[in-house]
C-alpha cells in the first residue's frame, strides 16, 4: 500500500501568533473536590528545588488513578453493518458500571470512576475527567489526562477537538486553557505550553518541526523528566494558545486505514507549565508570635509561588494489523504504536501488583509518563469504546486496561517555593526610591545652608558698605571742619595784624628794634595758638577713629551673632529631623496596630463565616465565596472546630472588638479595613440575634450609605450582602424601604457587571418582595425593573435569585388579591416579566425552574391573569408542570389551577388537552 501521510488540518503554518488582548474566559465554579483533594490543599510540600527560590519537601498525600469509560455512537458503517445485531456493550452510568456481553445469554460486569454515554456531551467529560487534574495543577500539583483505546473510538475528539464551528464541541485542552486563564492573572503568573509527538520511538516538536530527535533527561535528584531543546513557548490568552495547537496538529501525522480515515499514527502529548503566585496567607495574626511582627518583617517575606504541570496525551489507536489492513510504512507505524502501548501496559500491571520492578524504560512514551503512572502527578485516565460486536476483543482488552489502571496509586506532592527573584526586586525598587528620597533631602538640606550663608554674605557686606560709607562721611566732615578751622585762624591773625598796626599809628613810633621785638612775640603767640587748636583737632579725629572702630566691634560681633544664629539653625534642622524620625516610627506603630487590627477582623470574619453556615436559614446571602480565597492553609485546618465553638467566636466579636468600633472602621480610608468591616458585619448579619443590635448601632444606615459613598464594587457586593441578611426580618424590610434602601439597590444593579455583586442585590432585593406590605412601593421604587434587569448576566446564581424575588412578589400579590385588597392584572405582566417567566420555566438549573413554576401557579391562580398567560405561552408550561414537575406541592397546585379555572379549560378544551 502506498504511503498514506498527511498533516492534519490542512498544510504548515508559521510559528509568530499574534495575542488577542481579549481572551476567552470559562464562567463557572470549580466543581467539588474529592477526598483526597481536600486532604492535599493542607499539604505544603515539593517534590524538587529550582533556580526561582527555596522549596519545602513535605510527605505526598495519596491519591488513585481515576478512570472514566466513554462509549462512542455507532458510525454510519457499524449501522449498516452490525445493523441486524446488538450492541456489545451496556452501560449503567447511575451505577457507574458497564457490562460486555459474552453472547446472548452471558455478560460481564466493570466498575468504572465514571461511565459516559454516547449522549454525553464535551462539557460532561471536561467536568468528570479533567476539571479536577486542572484544578490540582492550579493548587500546585502535577497532574495528567490521557485518552487511551482502540484508532477510531474518539481519543482525540475527546482531548483535542477546537470547536472551530460548533463551541460545543471543544475538547478537554481548549477547555483546561480555558479554566486556566479564568483563573491566573496576567500580571503575576506565568503560562508556557510545549506540544509534542511521539512518532516511532522518536520524540519531536510539533510548534518547531526541525527539533525532530529530542533527548529525555531525569534529574538524579528530584526524578523529574524534561525535554532539552523543546520549545516551551508563553502564552497570554486563549486566542494564542488555540493558534499554537492549530500549528501543532497540522504537523501531526496521520494515516487512512480500513477503521479511521484520519488515524493518529503518533502519541500527541500536550504539556503546560503553570507559575501562580500566591497571595500572602494570615496565618494566625491574633497568636502572640504572629501578631508582634514588624512591618518590615513583612516587606521582607519573600511571596509565595506555585508551580503545577498538566500533560495531555492523546495516545495513537491501537489496531490488529488483519482490521486496519496496514501495509508498508503504515504497518511499521502500527507495530511502533502497539509496541509502546504493550509497554505501558506492562508498567501498568506492574504497578498494578506492586512489582519490585516496573520496565519504565522499555519505551520512551513509559519514561515521559512516569510521573503519571506511580508518581507525583494527580491522574485521570479516560479510555474510549466503540458499540460494534466485531471488535469485542479490543474493546475487551481496553477495558482490562482501564481496570488494572485503576489499581495504580500516586502520591501527589505540592510544588510551592519562595519567589526570592521577586523579592529582590521588590527589595531594590524600594532601596532605589530611598535612596533617591535621601538625596532630594540631602539636596534640599544643602541648599537651605547655601540660602542661609548668601544671606549672611549678603548682610555683611551691606554691613561692611555702610561702615565704609560712614567713614567717608565723617572723614569728609573732619576734613571740612579742619579747613574751616584754618581759615578761622587766618582770618583771625589778619585781624590781629591789623590791630597791631592801627596801635603803632596811636602811639607813634618808637625804636625799630622794639617793634621787631613786639612783632616776633605776637608771631609765637599766634603760632602757639594754631598749634594748640590742631592738637584739639587731632584728639577730636583719634576720638573719632576709636568710636569707627567700635562701630567695627559691633559689626563684627553682629556678624558672630549671625553665625551663631546660623548654628542655632542647624541645630533646629537636626531637632526637626529627630521630629520627623520620631514621627516615622510612630506612624509605623500606628500601621502595625491597624495591620492587627485587620488581622483581627480577618479572623472574627473566617469564624462568624462559619457559623453563619451552620445557624443561616430562608434566604440568607451566603458570604463564604468571598472570604474563601483569603483563608489559609492553617486557617483551614482551625475550621474543622464543633458548632458551639464557632458561635463562641462570634459572641467573641462584641467582647473584644466592640460593634460600634467595627461600624467606625466602615469609614476608614484604608480600602482593605473597610471591607474587612463590611465582610463581619454582613457575616453577622446572617445570624438573626445580631440584626436588632446592628441596626439599633445604625449599622443599616452606614450599609445604605456605602452604596452611593463608595466606587469600590468589593464593597458594593459585600455590603449588599449584608443588606440582604438583615432584609430577611419583617422589621428592617420596612426600614429599609424607608431609606431608600430599594432606589440604592436599584442603582447598584444597574451600575455593577461583577456576577457575585448582583447576585447580592438579586437577593436582597427578593427578600423585600416577599413582603406583603412593600409590594406597591417596591413596584413603585423601581424594584421590579431592577430584577428584570440584572437577568442580563445570564450567570445561574443571579437568575436564581431573581427568580425567587418573582416567586415571592407573585405569592403575595396572589394573597393580596385573594383577600381582596388587590384588583387588575398581576404587576409581573404589566412590568414585562412573563415572556422571561416562561423562557426561564424549564431551565436546566433547579432552583431557577422551581421558583419560576411557583411563580406561574400563583399568577395563573387569579382569572384576570389568565388571557395574556395563554398567549404568552405560559399555558404550555403549566400543564407540564402539572404533569412532570419533580415537586408534588408544586404540581398539585398546578392542576388545581388548571382545573379551577374556566378560560384555561376552555383553551384545553380547544387543544384537546384536557
Amino acid at each position: 500500500m502506498a504511503n498514506n501521510h498527511s498533516y492534519k488540518n490542512g498544510g504548515l503554518k508559521t510559528k509568530s501568533i499574534s495575542s488577542s488582548s481579549s481572551s476567552s474566559s470559562y464562567s463557572g465554579y470549580k466543581s467539588k473536590q474529592s477526598v483526597t483533594s481536600g486532604v492535599r490543599r493542607n499539604s505544603t510540600g515539593s517534590s524538587g528545588n529550582s533556580a526561582g527560590g527555596h522549596q519545602k519537601d513535605t510527605p505526598g498525600v495519596s491519591g488513585r488513578v481515576r478512570v472514566a469509560v466513554r462509549l462512542r455512537p455507532r458510525n454510519s458503517e457499524e449501522q449498516s453493518t452490525d445493523a441486524d445485531f446488538a450492541d456489545c456493550v451496556e452501560l449503567q452510568p447511575e451505577l457507574k458500571r458497564l457490562k460486555l456481553r459474552r453472547n446472548n445469554w452471558d455478560s460481564d460486569t466493570f466498575e468504572f470512576d465514571e461511565v459516559l454515554t454516547e449522549f454525553a456531551s464535551q462539557k460532561r467529560v471536561y467536568e468528570v475527567v479533567a476539571k479536577p487534574v486542572v484544578e490540582s495543577v492550579l493548587d500546585g500539583y502535577n497532574g495528567t489526562v490521557m485518552a487511551y483505546g482502540q484508532t477510531g473510538t474518539g481519543k482525540t475528539y475527546t482531548l483535542g477537538r477546537l470547536g472551530d464551528e460548533d463551541t460545543s464541541a471543544r475538547g478537554i485542552m481548549v477547555r483546561a486553557m480555558e479554566d486556566i486563564f479564568a483563573e491566573i492573572s496576567p500580571e503575576t503568573d506565568l503560562i508556557s505550553v510545549s506540544y509534542l509527538q511521539l512518532y516511532m520511538e522518536t520524540i519531536q516538536d510539533l510548534l518547531d518541526p526541525t527539533n525532530d530527535n529530542l533527548s529525555i533527561t531525569e534529574d538524579p535528584k528530584s526524578g523529574d523528566i524534561s525535554l532539552p531543546g523543546a520549545s516551551l513557548i508563553e502564552v497570554r490568552d486563549q486566542p494564542s494558545f488555540v493558534e499554537l495547537l492549530r500549528l501543532g496538529e497540522a504537523h501531526r501525522f496521520a494515516a487512512n486505514t480500513k477503521l479511521n480515515t484520519e488515524s493518529s499514527r503518533s502519541h500527541a502529548i500536550l504539556m503546560v507549565h503553570v507559575k501562580k503566585s500566591v497571595k500572602e496567607r494570615d496565618v494566625g495574626a491574633s497568636s502572640g508570635e504572629h501578631g508582634s511582627k514588624s512591618h518590615m518583617s513583612r516587606t521582607m517575606k519573600p511571596p509565595v509561588v506555585r508551580k503545577g504541570k498538566l500533560i495531555v496525551v492523546d495516545l495513537a489507536g491501537s489496531e490488529r494489523i488483519d482490521k486496519s489492513g496496514s501495509e508498508g510504512h503504515t504497518l511499521e507505524e502500527a507495530k511502533s504504536i502497539n509496541l509502546s502501548l504493550s509497554a505501558l501496559g506492562k508498567c501498568i500491571n506492574a504497578l498494578a501488583e506492586n512489582s519490585s520492578h516496573v520496565p519504565v524504560r522499555d519505551s520512551k512514551l513509559t519514561r515521559l509518563l512516569r510521573d503519571s503512572f506511580g508518581g507525583t502527578a494527580r491522574t485521570s485516565l479516560v479510555i474510549t469504546i466503540g458499540p460494534s460486536p466485531r471488535h469485542r476483543g479490543e474493546t475487551s482488552s481496553t477495558i482490562m486496561f482501564g481496570q488494572r489502571a485503576m489499581k495504580v496509586e500516586n502520591m501527589l506532592k505540592i510544588k510551592e517555593e519562595f519567589d526570592y527573584k521577586s523579592l529582590a526586586r521588590k527589595l531594590d525598587v524600594q532601596v532605589e526610591s530611598l535612596i533617591a528620597e535621601h538625596e532630594r533631602q540631602q539636596k534640599a538640606y544643602q541648599d537651605e545652608v547655601e540660602k542661609i550663608g548668601l544671606e549672611a554674605k549678603k548682610q555683611i557686606s551691606e554691613a561692611e558698605k555702610l561702615y565704609a560709607d560712614t567713614l567717608e562721611k565723617e572723614r569728609l566732615k573732619y576734613q571740612r571742619d579742619c579747613t574751616e578751622s584754618i581759615k578761622k585762624l587766618e582770618a583771625q591773625l589778619a585781624v590781629n595784624q591789623e590791630k597791631q598796626g592801627d596801635g603803632r599809628v596811636k602811639v607813634g613810633f618808637k625804636d625799630e628794634s622794639f617793634h621787631k621785638k613786639s612783632n616776633g612775640e605776637a608771631q609765637g603767640a599766634s603760632a602757639s595758638a594754631e598749634l594748640i587748636e590742631v592738637k584739639k583737632l587731632l584728639q577730636n579725629e583719634i576720638l573719632l577713629r576709636k568710636a569707627a572702630d567700635e562701630e567695627i566691634g559691633n559689626l563684627r560681633n553682629q556678624v558672630m551673632q549671625w553665625k551663631r544664629s546660623e548654628a542655632a539653625g542647624s541645630a533646629e534642622n537636626l531637632k526637626l529631623r529627630k521630629m520627623l524620625e520620631d514621627e516615622i516610627h510612630q506612624r509605623e506603630k500606628l500601621e502595625e496596630e491597624i495591620s492587627m487590627l485587620q488581622n483581627q477582623l480577618l479572623q472574627i470574619s473566617f469564624d462568624a463565616d462559619e457559623t453563619r453556615k451552620q445557624l443561616e436559614s430562608g434566604h440568607s446571602i451566603d458570604m463564604t465565596g468571598e472570604m474563601g480565597s483569603l483563608i489559609s492553609p492553617v486557617r483551614q485546618q482551625q475550621m474543622k472546630y464543633s458548632g458551639e465553638q464557632e458561635k463562641g467566636s462570634v459572641a467573641k466579636l462584641f467582647e473584644q472588638v466592640g460593634l460600634q468600633k467595627i461600624l467606625s472602621l466602615l469609614e476608614a480610608e484604608d480600602p482593605d479595613v473597610r471591607i474587612h468591616a463590611v465582610k463581619v458585619i454582613a457575616n453577622l448579619a446572617a445570624e438573626a440575634t445580631n440584626q436588632e443590635k446592628i441596626v439599633e448601632a445604625g449599622g443599616l444606615t452606614s450599609l445604605l450609605a456605602l452604596l452611593t459613598s463608595s466606587e469600590d464594587e468589593n464593597i458594593h457586593r459585600v455590603a449588599a450582602g449584608a443588606i440582604a441578611n438583615l432584609a430577611m426580618n419583617e422589621t428592617n424590610q420596612e426600614l429599609i424601604m424607608a431609606q431608600g434602601g430599594i432606589s440604592l439597590l436599584a442603582m447598584t444593579a444597574e451600575n455593577a457587571d461583577d456576577p457575585q455583586t448582583l447576585r447580592m442585590v438579586a437577593g436582597a432585593v427578593a427578600n423585600l418582595c416577599g413582603n406583603d406590605k412593600l409590594q406597591v412601593m417596591l413596584r413603585a421604587e423601581g424594584g421590579i425593573r431592577a430584577l428584570l434587569g440584572m437577568v442580563r448576566c445570564r450567570h445561574p446564581d443571579v437568575l436564581a435569585q431573581v427568580a425567587r424575588g418573582i416567586a415571592n412578589f407573585a405569592k403575595c400579590e396572589s394573597r393580596a388579591s385573594t383577600q381582596g385588597i388587590k384588583s387588575g392584572k398581576s404587576h409581573l405582566i404589566e412590568d414585562g416579566a412573563l415572556p422571561w417567566i416562561v423562557k426561564n420555566a424549564n431551565n436546566e438549573a433547579s432552583p431557577i425552574r422551581r421558583h419560576i413554576e411557583l411563580a406561574l401557579c400563583h399568577m395563573a391562580q387569579h382569572e384576570v391573569n389568565a388571557k395574556e398567560m395563554i398567549s404568552g405561552g405560559a399555558l404550555w408550561e403549566l400543564v407540564r408542570i402539572s404533569r412532570d414537575c419533580s415537586r408534588d406541592d408544586i404540581r398539585i397546585l398546578a392542576r388545581r389551577t388548571l382545573s379551577s379555572s374556566p378560560t384555561f379549560q376552555v383553551e384545553l378544551k380547544r387543544l384537546r388537552l384536557n
